[in-house]
């Protein structure tokens, strides 16, 4: 699509805020500061961070203009700055809501239909990677499987699967993984390829799990 309908800026802007917002301590603060401006010790308080933990959050927090300062006597007493910013952080809140939500259900789901969610255990892959008996299917993003990813694996985003079938060996059994233990890629991938005939398993704990062992993993430059 041409920059004129999604013009690059704004959008490399939103990336920076993201980035400045991405670590939770930074956003532990920020909840704190929603209930009121409060000195530096009591942020530290509050969070349990150290004292330059907390002032190394706040300056990039400050950097990115979600907080404002002022000086009463002595004291520097920290706010959220002026803006959207509380409804901003709501909004986070209610997509978290939304993901434990699916993730709920998805729980609630393999009760009912125990299948759904047959997986395979690290230690019982690795052995069958042996036997050289399945075929790995890494459904997250062509940037994430670059980085890294398990041996010999294959990378078909989800979002591509349906249409890539093609490219899937139907005689041999699949594993299909992505991040972790609550990572819905690689479940609603195993629905998609058992409703069309494959035998399919997911990885329980994902790439998280298995590179956290210091088992081998591959990358592409």
């Amino acid at each position: 699509m041409s920059d004129s309908i999604f013009p690059q800026q704004p959008l490399a802007d939103m990336a920076e805020l993201a980035r400045v917002l991405g670590h939770h301590h930074r956003l532990i603060l920020l909840e704190h500061m929603a209930r009121g401006e409060l000195p530096v010790e009591r942020l530290v308080e509050a969070s349990g961070l150290s004292v330059a933990n907390t002032s190394q959050h706040l300056q990039q927090l400050r950097r990115g203009g979600f907080v404002q300062t002022r000086r009463d006597g002595k004291r520097v007493l920290y706010s959220l700055s002026q803006g959207p910013l509380a409804s901003l952080l709501g909004a986070l809140r209610q997509y978290v809501d939304y993901n434990h939500g699916q993730i709920r259900q998805l729980l609630a789901d393999s009760e009912q239909q125990p299948m759904r969610l047959e997986g395979i255990s690290r230690e019982e892959l690795r052995q069958r990677l042996q036997e050289g008996a399945m075929t790995l299917l890494d459904v997250r993003s062509p940037q994430e499987f670059a980085q890294g990813h398990l041996p010999g694996a294959i990378n078909i985003p989800l979002e591509e699967l349906e249409q890539r079938l093609a490219e899937l060996a139907a005689d041999q059994e699949l594993v299909a993984y992505c991040r972790g233990p609550y990572c819905v890629l690689s479940q609603n991938a195993a629905a998609l390829l058992r409703a069309k005939g494959f035998k399919v398993r997911r990885l329980d704990q994902g790439f998280t799990d298995w590179q956290a062992a210091g088992l081998r993993v591959e990358t592409h430059e």
